[in-house]
């Protein structure tokens, strides 16, 4: 028999995970495997004389699809915001910037490169920098932008 943290027996978790999802303070922070692996937890821990409703079954199906699709859309913004900061950063080669660097101090230069920094522990976590000679600009602590060729 498979157990899961949190969750107490057969016929508490369907109750619990009904009024859960009602009040928006249970599921708020699982993923899809973690709701399957409930599911599956209670389709094998139910009574066999009083199985699940078949109406229950399809709401908690009809869940597993909507968090799949909000799942698949935040990473395809997240992907398009990537996309455009990258190109803004782009369009800054060859400007003269005034920005906060990594290191909290200010900084004015020309940008001369841009790089896209992932994070180790979670490589969907991505920022993109310029760079004024030694100094790393996130593109988010850019203050002024000033065109040198006006």
């Amino acid at each position: 028999m498979t157990s899961i943290p949190g969750v107490r027996n057969s016929s508490s978790s369907s109750s619990a995970t009904s009024s859960a999802t009602a009040k928006g303070n249970g599921l708020a922070d699982v993923d899809l495997d973690q709701f399957l692996g409930l599911l599956i937890t209670e389709l094998q821990n139910q009574d066999p004389l009083n199985p699940m409703d078949n109406a229950q079954m399809m709401e908690q199906i009809s869940q597993i699809r909507q968090i799949g699709s909000t799942t698949k859309l935040t990473d395809t913004l997240s992907s398009l915001a990537i996309g455009q900061e990258l190109s803004m950063a782009s369009s800054l080669i060859g400007k003269e910037i005034k920005a906060l660097d990594n290191a909290a101090k200010d900084v004015t230069g020309v940008v001369d490169r841009v790089a896209v920094q992932s994070d180790p522990k979670d490589p969907n976590n991505r920022k993109v920098q310029v760079h004024i000679g030694n100094s790393i600009v996130d593109i988010k602590n850019i203050r002024e932008i000033v065109d040198i060729g006006s």
